[in-house]
């Protein structure tokens, strides 16, 4: 276990709730243990210097504390749970979306602190796109530990140990197991190349067009439309990029009362009001709808 440690601190600039984060239940949470006053992280560091586990705590006064362990640069493990946490972007400016658009506004006030929680980096996403793909949740989280454990690093993270995902190039030793077949294997590898490559950089990809990040998502194999935009949406950043996806337009014709779902031309132009936190909007009205089938 790697036992080396530093610290940083964020300041969120607009609201921002640690305990709604570590309860987001996707993404950087997937599979973390519950809350209990701090957030849990392990993931392979941007760039493949190595891994870092991290445990972060909120100040009374919103503070965000973060512990590292791995020896990674701090400044990157910082910017990296930044952007993991969507505390990259000024949350002030996602209130005023909710200002001029009611419905926003109201859902903001019933999930306070909600920003979307993204995978580690389109590495991570990309890869468990592949394992996850016609496979039972619980059974793809138990795949993605098993290959963590095995070929990735561990750390004690407040007292619980957490295993971080493989870097690229061990994610190559990859071999067929329960539950990973040698064609999903041969996936990963493609994955894992493509990361080695630079293909999944999350700033080189934010910096393209959406169409053309999702052309070269596009590329990967095993990669269709729907994981090329969960991969761009949910771990590169970007916060104004909409995809009109079926529960989406579920969610908002129930918020809207539109009386039944738009069509995806109906839904793109209701997102135009989001502008510029398309993104953000269509997690909480994902959020919302969770909140609905738990009713």
């Amino acid at each position: 276990m790697t036992r080396s440690s530093t610290t940083f601190e964020i300041a969120p600039r607009g609201p921002f709730s640690l305990r709604a984060a570590a309860q987001f239940g996707f993404g950087g949470a997937l599979g973390a243990p519950a809350f209990d006053g701090a957030m849990r992280l392990a993931f392979a560091v941007d760039g493949f210097a190595g891994h870092a586990g991290v445990l972060l705590r909120e100040r009374s006064d919103g503070t965000i504390d973060g512990e590292v362990q791995g020896g990674c640069d701090v400044t990157a493990v910082r910017d990296q749970v930044a952007r993991i946490l969507s505390l990259d972007h000024d949350g002030e400016a996602w209130a005023q979306v909710g200002e001029r658009d009611p419905v926003i506004g109201r859902l903001q006030r019933e999930h306070p602190g909600v920003r979307p929680v993204l995978f580690h980096s389109p590495y991570e996403a990309a890869a468990w796109s592949i394992i996850s793909a016609r496979r039972p949740a619980t059974q793809a989280v138990g795949v993605r530990r098993r290959l963590s454990e095995e070929l990735g690093a561990t750390f004690d993270v407040g007292g619980v140990e957490m295993a971080a995902f493989p870097l690229p190039g061990r994610l190559l030793d990859a071999e067929p197991g329960p539950g990973l077949p040698e064609e999903k294997v041969a996936r990963l590898h493609g994955v894992a190349r493509a990361a080695i490559d630079g293909a999944l950089d999350p700033e080189w990809l934010r910096a393209l067009e959406p169409d053309a990040a999702l052309a070269q998502l596009l590329m990967l194999r095993g990669i269709g439309p729907f994981y090329a935009a969960l991969i761009l949406v949910r771990s590169s950043g970007v916060a104004d990029v909409a995809t009109a996806e079926p529960r989406l337009m579920e969610s908002a014709a129930h918020e809207y009362g539109l009386g039944k779902p738009p069509d995806g031309d109906a839904f793109l132009q209701l997102a135009e009001h989001w502008r510029p936190f398309r993104t953000w909007a269509m997690v909480l009205l994902r959020v919302a709808a969770g909140d609905a089938r738990r009713r």
